[in-house]
């Protein structure tokens, strides 16, 4: 696929200075997805990364201590509503292509007005210093208007492994009549992001040119294309940060997810959204509803992992399910389960914080945890597992890993009952010893997962909107744009749950 629109090679004289890394931290080994230092295979360890949109394993803070690290970052804030603004115009085309693949068009009118600088303030938009409001539903077609040069957007670029610069690339253009502009005003920080940023790459995925990191993210719309009408400038969004190409086979039986040719941002060689300004094809934005902060609705990603890898697992009313992996895909499988109907969840992890952080914050079902014995084998744990959670010694009914150990794989075929499902979720090792004869006598379903699907984004949203999973609960930290690779550092050496990234301030 074509890459999305060149960045600038200069450097604004307003841009931040490179920042590096002591050579020795760039020895970290690769697991292929996870973004963690690898935990010792006698026990499961608590990475939940899932694929290239793989969500960070990070340790859960259980009460309000911090280490210093975490405390030395500053807490900021953006408003969780924009008023709309005018449509601002932009090439139109009849093209459905989406923004990676599309080629720019380029206006002949010379009725274009000049537009105003972007004002000053967080997450705002900006709109024609002549023009009358539009609404998303108008019919009138504009003309190819863009964001003005001078329109700064600071983004958050990856050289090579631990060296990070912010640099003023170009705006993004619309390359087509069915995109929008998003002004992005909170990024999360996943587990592939920080894998990119420590190793330059994940599996097939290398770094091979600068890359701008984050595809968590929630923003405002800017601008939109001529043929938007499910967006106005100013509506508030959160983002699905693949767009698949649309036609080949697995795209067109609905599995978008499984696209070939996807360009999935912060996935070489495609840009993130660590930035001012993202274009994105429209139908790629999901609205958030009034009572959803944007600071919600950068979780929303994260939450969308483990909406498909529940809707994998085929949770139920009355299913009893078993999660390893306490990092924050494991909590929301846990939290999306019970919102499914699931009757029991026992949450498994080596780390005691975490178990206390899952048991407390997890309110769609009745919540148990389980820490592992490392005296014991997946046979013996799981069997000590069933006893103390007071299930069935048959086994439970699914069984999902958002962890990636060879350990958790092993005991979690063995605490799957006879017919029951497992979903692994979490990526470690591209090869693991895998208990090939459990599968066959038990006669058990086992799926992968990756990323997400058709509806799972639309979900996601309306289990926040309901109150059925909580993600605020979720966010340890929010921090400047400024101070994005502290950030990352912070979630390098696991601090916290959930750090937040708020968006580039005029």
């Amino acid at each position: 696929m074509d890459a999305l629109p060149i960045r600038s090679t200069t450097s604004s004289a307003e841009a931040q200075a490179t920042s590096t890394i002591p050579t020795a931290q760039e020895a970290l080994p690769s697991t292929g997805g996870s973004s963690t230092v690898p935990t010792p295979e006698s026990l499961p360890v608590t990475s939940d990364s899932n694929a290239a949109a793989a969500q960070e394993a990070l340790p859960v803070t259980s009460d309000s201590s911090t280490t210093t690290a975490q405390e030395a970052l500053p807490v900021t804030s953006t408003p969780s509503t924009t008023q709309p603004q005018e449509a601002l115009p932009v090439a139109s085309d009849s093209s459905t292509t989406t923004a990676q693949k599309a080629l720019p068009v380029a206006s002949t009118s010379s009725t274009t007005q000049e537009q105003e600088t972007l004002p000053s303030a967080p997450c705002a938009t900006f709109v024609p210093e002549t023009s009358q409001p539009t609404s998303a539903s108008s019919s009138t077609q504009v003309e190819d208007v863009k964001v003005p040069e001078k329109a700064k957007n600071l983004s958050f670029v990856l050289h090579e492994p631990y060296k990070v610069k912010y640099e003023d690339t170009p705006v993004p253009e619309l390359r087509s009549s069915q995109d929008v502009l998003v002004r992005i005003c909170w990024t999360g920080i996943c587990g592939s992001d920080v894998h990119y940023y420590t190793n330059g790459r994940i599996g097939d995925f290398v770094l091979t040119s600068p890359m701008i990191l984050g595809h968590e993210s929630s923003g405002t719309i800017a601008a939109i294309g001529s043929g938007v009408t499910t967006f106005k400038v100013g509506d508030r969004v959160c983002l699905e940060p693949g767009v698949p190409c649309r036609r080949c086979p697995r795209c067109k039986s609905g599995f978008y997810n499984l696209c070939p040719d996807m360009a999935f941002a912060s996935t070489p060689p495609f840009d993130g959204t660590l930035t001012k300004y993202y274009a994105i094809p429209a139908d790629f934005c999901v609205p958030l509803p009034s009572h959803v902060s944007l600071e919600e609705g950068a979780l929303i990603e994260p939450t969308a992992v483990a909406v498909h890898i529940v809707k994998q697992a085929a949770v139920r009313p009355g299913s009893t399910v078993v999660v390893f992996g306490a990092g924050p895909v494991g909590l929301l499988c846990s939290a999306v389960a019970g919102a499914f109907g699931a009757s029991k969840v026992v949450v498994v992890d080596i780390q005691e914080k975490r178990l206390a952080f899952a048991k407390g914050w997890v309110k769609s079902a009745p919540v148990s945890t389980y820490l592992p014995s490392a005296d014991l084998d997946a046979d013996g744990n799981a069997k000590k597992l069933l006893t103390e959670s007071g299930l069935d010694v048959d086994g439970v009914d699914v069984v999902i890993d958002a962890s990636g150990a060879a350990a958790s794989v092993a005991t979690g075929l063995s605490v799957v009952r006879t017919g029951g499902t497992y979903v692994q979720g979490g990526m470690g090792r591209p090869d693991i010893p895998f208990p090939i004869l459990k599968v066959c006598i038990k006669e058990v379903t086992v799926k992968g997962s990756f990323r997400y699907g058709s509806g799972d984004y639309k979900l996601a949203v309306a289990l926040v909107s309901a109150g059925k999973v909580d993600v605020r609960g979720l966010i340890s930290q929010k921090v400047a744009f400024g101070e994005a690779e502290k950030a990352f550092e912070a979630v390098r050496k696991g601090e916290g749950i959930k750090m937040l990234i708020e968006g580039v301030l005029d």
